[in-house]
């Protein structure tokens, strides 16, 4: 009986206190990486761990005779719920890579009626500096304004694209859309709405990293600035957002921090192992004791 309950109550920790604590542990930007696994492994504990509560209780009732009718009922009630949480998730998942990949489709089918194309970069005749990419199985855009091009430096312009090809490398959109899933499916329950604008902050910082690895910090930064205030469409990931003033500063640090790297590693993967070690290693023990 102790598992459903530590289960139980590691599903709660892993879906409320630790997002929020994790959002304001701010330096775990600086290793944006570690960070990244660090919130996926979270997510993924805090799933496994609701999930196994419900089963472990269901299987704990009735796996250890005599079973009784009051056993019966909390087992049914117990597989009711982890059937509903599995269920919000997989309509969750539905819905929202439904709603994302109409949205860009629509969205690059008009960039391509009103853009034209230059260098494999879709250009808008606009007068306000945007610079975003709109990610796609099928294909993917770099879509900027005129006025980007005008307002940037080559090399500053050089930083933006190649923060935006680095997106569509890494497939952050995936990423996003996976706490986006959780996010919709639990909006109240849990603390998804702090982990969805963290993940937001670390693929942008992940994306700057990459930039900077093949061109130049200063002009990577001066051109965050110089876009300020722009905002990518819904559905595209942007160069610009409410994160440049964070992302400003990581960009500043140019520290390795290996230390931290290291230890956010061993959590995330301490994070993911215990609940997995509370369902398997119980659940094997009940089917050796049930088998003699």
């Amino acid at each position: 009986m102790l598992t459903p309950v530590l289960l139980g109550a590691l599903s709660v920790l892993l879906a409320g206190p630790l997002p929020w604590a994790l959002s304001r542990w701010t330096a775990l930007r600086r290793t944006p990486a570690a960070a990244m696994l660090l919130w996926q492994s979270t997510a993924l504990a805090a799933v496994l761990a609701a999930l196994g509560a419900g089963l472990s209780l269901a299987t704990d009732r009735l796996w250890q005779p005599p079973v009784a009718v009051g056993d019966v009922a909390v087992a049914a009630l117990a597989g009711a719920v982890t059937v509903v949480v599995t269920a919000r998730l997989l309509l969750s998942g539905h819905r929202t890579g439904t709603d994302l990949r109409r949205m860009r489709r629509r969205h690059r089918e008009r960039v391509d009626l009103v853009a034209r194309v230059d260098d494999g970069v879709s250009v808008l005749e606009h007068d306000l500096p945007v610079a975003y990419c709109v990610p796609g199985m099928s294909g993917s855009r770099i879509v900027v304004s005129r006025s980007t091009l005008t307002r940037l430096a080559p090399a500053e312009l050089r930083a933006v694209l190649e923060h935006e090809r680095s997106h569509l490398r890494a497939r952050h959109d995936l990423v996003l859309e996976a706490f986006a899933v959780l996010h919709r499916a639990f909006p109240r329950w849990v603390a998804s709405g702090a982990a969805r604008h963290e993940v937001e902050v670390l693929v942008e910082v992940l994306a700057d990293r990459a930039a900077v690895r093949s061109g130049d910090r200063r002009a990577l930064v001066s051109a965050l600035v110089a876009l300020a205030g722009a905002s990518a469409p819904e559905g595209a990931l942007g160069s610009t957002g409410s994160s440049i003033a964070a992302r400003v500063e990581v960009l500043r640090d140019t520290g390795r921090h290996r230390a931290q790297a290291a230890a956010v590693l061993v959590l995330a993967g301490a994070i993911l192992a215990l609940p997995t070690l509370l369902v398997v290693l119980p659940w094997l023990g009940s089917l050796r004791h049930a088998s003699l």
